[in-house]
């Protein structure tokens, strides 16, 4: 693999919160995701409704909602992923209301909540024996976070994605398994329309000092439950084009919280 190439495809591992795992084969992160703030929980304390406020989902109870093997045709669904972080503590931010910008690239909640659960599904139609190694990493990879909340929590969490990309638009920078990655430029996406409201933004990203390569990501609402999406494909960073966010993921998933 030229050199060029491999700063590339490491320096977009980094902005998918998967550090050099996809080049080393080390995986990140702790399963330690109990130490996120407990004021959800008091999320609809507020509300004026007669109606119960709405309840979270359990971790255990979203499990059995995140896409899986067989769920997606043409897509391989990690089993017991332990690419992406488990706990927010692990994605830092130079600046806190660019946060749930990072967490919803991590598969990670950009709500308040400790309930969520994230999982990878991979396309990569060109990963043969014979395919050589530049076309063996012609590998299409969406990073799929579900995550519940309490009352108005989960409109809260769309809102706290939206505001950000407003606020976040100069670029801020990303901490993840003690790698840096800087966040040029954040703006607005063309939103699928799914779910119950939804809202999408791309991000450019310095690739070391060999330009700027763009990523884009799309959270979804249904109810109380918030599924974010962040597509790499590593075909379309080699040609400097962005990859769109895969609608069959979108689509399977929004399938399974109906």
């Amino acid at each position: 693999m030229k050199r060029s190439s491999r700063a590339r495809i490491g320096s977009a591992a980094t902005v998918s919160v998967l550090s050099l795992a996809l080049i080393t084969g080390c995986s990140g992160g702790s399963d330690d995701d109990s130490k996120e703030s407990g004021a959800s929980k008091e999320a609809g304390a507020s509300s004026s409704s007669t109606a119960p406020a709405a309840k979270a989902l359990s971790a255990a109870e979203l499990e059995k909602l995140l896409l899986a093997k067989g769920d997606v045709t043409g897509y391989e669904a990690a089993d017991g992923d332990d690419t992406l972080p488990k706990a927010k503590s692990e994605v830092k931010t130079d600046k806190a209301e660019c946060a749930p910008l990072a967490h919803a690239m991590a598969g990670l909640a950009p709500g308040d909540t400790d309930a969520s659960v994230s999982n990878t599904l991979t396309k990569s139609p060109d990963a043969t024996p014979s395919a050589g190694e530049e076309a063996v990493l012609n590998v299409e990879m969406t990073f799929v976070g579900l995550s519940s909340y309490d009352g108005d929590g989960a409109e809260k969490a769309v809102k706290a994605v939206s505001d950000g990309i407003a606020a976040c638009s100069g670029g801020f920078t990303i901490t993840a398994e003690g790698e840096k990655q800087k966040i040029t430029k954040v703006a607005s996406g063309k939103a699928s329309g799914k779910g119950d409201e939804s809202v999408a933004f791309s991000v450019g990203a310095d690739m070391d000092g060999e330009g700027t390569a763009t990523f884009n990501t799309e959270v979804v609402r249904v109810g109380n439950t918030v599924s974010t999406y962040y597509t790499v494909d590593f075909a379309s960073l080699e040609s400097g084009k962005a990859a769109p966010v895969s609608t069959a993921v979108i689509d399977a998933q929004l399938a399974k919280l109906k």
